[in-house]
């Protein structure tokens, strides 16, 4: 078995999301196949990263996937590591905050490893072995659970409408005007069009997902938040992907 150190060269980004979550550096978007870059190394690729508290606000689970429209051969790739990280304020709006991080990186087809690091750099809790069982292969002191495999890939997309929407923002990119945040101001008929062409076919009728039915891996962790909440309550979370060293 070879272990890794976590840091390695930045070769993706994925969503921003989560519950009370706050905005950090990163990409802020979805990766579905759209950059050159991520799509040659597809397990490297995040599609999209998803953040959200349990019910009872005990632990924070995240997910991170990768390799759209996988098929059944595809695997995640053990040259590739999976940094979900974590930071944690005070109050809302603070810009002191610590950074924990889960780090999994696979040391074969169907095993991998996965560290929580904490602010200081102390591996806090830790986990090896084959994380296919839908359970979760879970940590000796409980507070750590992974799963990894192919999923229905969760992602609503509605290509169609997508690129309609994209022809309408470039027809539209001469006229606009944007805000002391960089936003670009629309008016309410145009806002309407581009919502219109979201929600719909060409045909006028709802949108279908044209990710219906099309596979991704799927790397699933839960953490026990107080893990990772040594600057406080406030949680907010981004994803990465690293080549391994």
């Amino acid at each position: 078995m070879k272990k890794w150190t976590w840091f390695g060269r930045i070769v993706g980004g994925g969503t921003l999301l989560g519950a009370a979550l706050m905005g950090a550096s990163g990409a802020r978007g979805a990766d579905h196949i759209d950059s050159p870059a991520a799509t040659a190394e597809p397990s490297a690729d995040i599609a999209d990263f998803y953040a959200w508290m349990s019910a009872d606000a005990e632990d924070l689970n995240l997910v991170l996937t990768t390799s759209p429209f996988a098929m059944p051969t595809t695997r995640f790739s053990d040259a590739t590591q999976f940094v979900m990280h974590v930071a944690s304020r005070a109050e809302f709006g603070s810009t002191t905050a610590d950074d924990a991080r889960v780090v999994c990186q696979f040391y074969s087809a169907d095993e991998l490893e996965c560290w929580v690091i904490g602010d200081n750099g102390s591996v806090v809790d830790y986990v090896e072995g084959n994380p296919s069982n839908p359970a979760g292969l879970v940590s000796t002191s409980g507070d750590l659970r992974v799963f990894a495999g192919p999923r229905n890939d969760p992602f609503f997309f509605n290509l169609d409408g997508f690129r309609r929407t994209i022809d309408t923002v470039r027809s539209l990119a001469p006229g606009l005007t944007f805000n002391a945040g960089n936003c670009p101001t629309v008016t309410t008929e145009q806002s309407g069009t581009l919502v219109e062409q979201l929600t719909t076919d060409m045909n006028g009728t709802a949108a279908t997902d044209d990710f219906a039915g099309a596979n991704i891996l799927a790397l699933v962790v839960q953490v026990d938040k107080d893990l990772v909440d040594s600057g406080g309550p406030i949680l907010a979370t981004w994803a990465a992907t690293h080549t391994a060293e």
